[in-house]
């Protein structure tokens, strides 16, 4: 899980990530509190700043997108937007 805390803008990048939505993301702790550092994370679902999101990493942020390059290089994948932590 993580807040959506920014977008970031490269319009030099791998062609793997062209027309995609990269967000800054901060992972948190099911009480909404930071666990890591930001990192980057390209958006499937149209999360916007401030949601809280649910992520997928390494071969499952790859097939989040369908991609025609094969050599995808995404790692880190917003795949749903937290409606709400019930504990």
């Amino acid at each position: 899980m993580a807040r959506v805390m920014g977008s970031v803008v490269a319009t030099q990048k791998d062609r793997s990530l062209i027309g995609r939505k990269l967000m800054i993301v901060q992972p948190v702790d099911s009480e909404g509190k930071p666990t890591r550092s930001e990192e980057v994370a390209a958006d499937t679902v149209g999360a916007g700043i401030g949601e809280y999101v649910l992520l997928v990493r390494g071969a499952g942020a790859r097939r989040a997108t369908v991609s025609q390059v094969q050599n995808d290089v995404n790692d880190c994948s917003i795949v749903g937007i937290i409606d709400r932590f019930d504990k």
